[in-house]
């Protein structure tokens, strides 16, 4: 018992000269609190340990301990308001359901019960549908699992590095100094799961992550682009609530990039494809005058595809009259691009209805699969971004 007391007096008096000659390093205060535990670690075989350790805590500490701890029972018992979860189940999943995801977040951190509700992935899916569901598609959320597979397998690898030295030592020291790590001082902010609806919307807020999606009318209107809809990376700007596009680069020419990108120049893919493949067209047999239709076009062979708006035309033979047109008989479907003037290059092209093959040229371009628009509301967002010039 001796021995203990000498060797404790002498490792204080040390530590407080050598506390008081130069300044702490980082870890000073982690080799306090190990001395501490270290201390009543080796106190486990003393019989005489609680008064011990009270020996060397004034009194007037404990005094102040007991007087908080009776006030904050006091307090408890005192408090008899109705709170929020003494709410029937299905009141407070009416108020929570009514909330935007800003106050879902902020119930989230009143306490463990709320946050699970909070988290529901009921409530985040109708709110991810209704401000990201035009925009966000399969492709998209391929990325997202990705990002969230490469997120863990980071988070993996640099464990141990973001270890402090309280978390090394704790892998040889007793238990107690163990469960000294779960203490208010080594509480970190909890966060929703990767992997949850709730992250995946927090993710597409902060625009940090970027994900897929189609432009119309890319590069603010360039008249190059007029009336198409190319693949591009975005990322949200809450601030503007407008986006960055990142354009993949064509050819020899650099990435593009544009801001201020509204919503109504946005879309989810319609077609899981990857604009650099040929789209195996199902709707040529079916193709009539007067349908309306997207098809892929490429200025080369090395440039990814965009999706152009047309409609399908008569042939030179008809006159357009719908009791005698024959054209949907034919093999050669007419595709007119009205946005452009008569005569342009631009104007018309003929594809094969029996060939599904890429067909065009060098100088005029090349034509692959063909979409048609089986929605109102498609086609009338096509004429919404009509350009108010005839192009040339």
């Amino acid at each position: 018992m001796l021995f203990l007391w000498i060797t404790c007096f002498t490792f204080i008096t040390f530590l407080y000269k050598s506390l008081s000659l130069k300044p702490l390093p980082l870890w000073s205060s982690e080799v306090r609190i190990l001395s501490i535990w270290f201390w009543k670690d080796l106190l486990i075989l003393n019989p005489f340990k609680k008064g011990f350790l009270q020996s060397f805590i004034p009194s007037e500490m404990m005094t102040l301990r007991r007087k908080s701890f009776s006030s904050r029972v006091e307090n408890v018992e005192g408090n008899s308001e109705m709170s929020v979860l003494d709410l029937p189940e299905l009141a407070l999943e009416c108020i929570l359901e009514r909330l935007p995801p800003e106050g879902l977040c902020s119930m989230a951190g009143v306490c463990s019960s709320l946050r699970e509700k909070c988290r529901s992935k009921y409530l985040w899916e109708r709110h991810m549908k209704e401000k990201w569901g035009k925009v966000i598609g399969p492709a998209a959320y391929r990325e997202w699992q990705w990002h969230i597979a490469s997120r863990n397998d980071s988070s993996f690898f640099n464990q141990a590095k973001q270890r402090g030295l309280m978390t090394y030592l704790s892998q040889f020291w007793p238990i107690s100094l163990v469960r000294s790590n779960s203490s208010t001082s080594f509480k970190k902010k909890v966060s929703p799961p990767i992997d949850s609806i709730m992250s995946w919307y927090l993710a597409l807020e902060s625009g940090k992550f970027w994900f897929p999606a189609q432009v119309y009318n890319r590069e603010n209107g360039h008249v190059g682009f007029m009336l198409s809809c190319y693949d591009a990376e975005l990322s949200y700007d809450l601030k503007t609530d407008s986006f960055q596009a990142r354009y993949p680069p064509h050819g020899r020419r650099a990435i593009a990039i544009e801001t201020g990108v509204t919503w109504d120049r946005l879309r989810a893919p319609p077609l899981d494809t990857s604009p650099h493949d040929l789209y195996i067209s199902d709707c040529l047999t079916e193709l009539c005058p007067g349908d309306h239709i997207e098809i892929q076009w490429r200025r080369s062979k090395e440039f990814p595809y965009g999706w152009w708006y047309g409609v399908v035309g008569h042939l030179q033979t008809c006159d357009g009259n719908e009791y005698y047109c024959r054209c949907h008989d034919s093999d050669t479907v007419v595709l007119e691009f009205n946005q452009y003037t008569p005569g342009s290059r631009w104007r018309t092209t003929n594809i094969d209805r029996k060939d599904r093959r890429e067909e065009g040229n060098e100088a005029d371009g090349f034509y692959g699969g063909i979409r048609k628009l089986q929605s109102n509301e498609e086609i009338s967002l096509w004429r919404r971004l009509w350009p108010s010039d005839v192009l040339e």
